[in-house]
């Protein structure tokens, strides 16, 4: 377990100075597909008894999540969808569990044309992504430490790229039994084979995340710091520049705690273990990138509902990315055994 904490430290020193957002090939990777995950925020990595959250977080691979599969939803604007399938299965008592899931970006279909605009069918554009995970538990400590391996393949018309990454996680359980504390360092990896020989880097992340059930209320929190691999993630919102006297157009200025802010993401599930599960959730980078002036809306909440039955859970999340639309993911749960 020390080895493995060095090794995470190492890991994040190596990619300090990563990047973020939008300057990096197979974005998607950062998605979140879980419908839970999205409604806490979409940062969340310590939710209990999600067969979904190995997909971002392997350490949370566990008996309660055994034997479980899920098929997720996401729709987005102009047809865009993101579909996953997840699942936990015990191999044997020596080896333990193992993870397994797909992840498939569907962007549609876009019409050809030739170089005089002339049109000639129709082509489609996809990204997918193949994961299996492992995960050891100390057995004298309440650490577990997780690993993720990934096959990426991203598809526009003829063109094609392919890529491979690893996740690496720990979480620690306190004795209290009712709080998690979990550190997340994703996509690391490279291309193979580019779209037109220009190499680009996979979007590596690092998260760190804690969550705790209250003792004597039906309500569970979740803190995110996401992004850690880089300190300055703000960027400056056009809506919010200002024309100064001599008719100059200047760019919003970022203030350090403005900045700080936007790696937080927070979450609350009241009546986790009950039929019925209502959560809601805050990104503060989200809301700073998409809000609007002199309007109401914010883009940073997002909100959702947990059916949950003997064989059976039902999630439902909402989140908003633009004022007229909003995207819904939707998750079914079912329990083989």
């Amino acid at each position: 377990m020390k080895n493995f904490l060095v090794l995470l430290i190492f890991l994040i020193n190596l990619c300090a100075n990563s990047q973020v957002g939008g300057e990096k090939i197979y974005g998607f990777l950062n998605f979140s597909s879980s419908a839970r995950q999205v409604a806490l925020g979409g940062a969340a990595n310590t939710i209990g008894g999600d067969v979904n959250m190995p997909m971002w977080n392997p350490a949370m691979i566990s008996a309660e999540i055994e034997d479980k599969i899920a098929f997720n939803y996401s729709s987005y604007l102009s047809g865009v969808s993101l579909s996953s399938l997840n699942f936990v299965t015990k191999v044997n008592d020596k080896i333990g569990r193992i993870y397994g899931g797909v992840q498939y970006l569907n962007y549609g279909s876009a019409p050809r044309a030739d170089i005089n605009g002339n049109i000639q069918g129709e082509f489609k554009v996809y990204d997918l992504a193949l994961t299996a995970g492992y995960a050891i538990t100390s057995k004298s400590s309440n650490f577990t430490m997780g690993g993720n391996v990934k096959i990426i393949n991203s598809s526009i018309d003829t063109y094609g790229s392919f890529g491979f990454a690893f996740d690496f996680a720990a979480v620690y359980r306190h004795s209290n039994k009712r709080t998690l504390y979990s550190l997340v360092v994703r996509n690391i990896g490279t291309q193979l084979k580019t779209y037109d020989g220009l190499k680009q880097d996979i979007p590596m992340k690092i998260d760190f995340g804690v969550s705790s059930r209250l003792e004597h209320l039906p309500l569970k929190w979740y803190f995110n710091l996401q992004d850690l691999q880089q300190w300055i993630i703000a960027t400056p919102n056009p809506t919010n520049s200002e024309i100064d006297i001599d008719g100059d157009l200047n760019d919003e200025e970022i203030s350090i705690l403005d900045n700080a802010v936007r790696h937080i993401v927070v979450g609350a599930e009241l009546f986790p273990d009950k039929k019925i599960t209502v959560r809601a959730g805050y990104n503060f980078r989200r809301a700073k990138e998409l809000a609007l002036n002199d309007s109401g809306y914010n883009g940073g909440f997002s909100y959702g509902v947990g059916l949950n039955l003997k064989r059976i859970q039902f999630n439902f999340a909402r989140k908003r990315f633009n004022p007229s639309s909003n995207a819904s993911t939707f998750s079914l749960v079912i329990n083989l055994f």
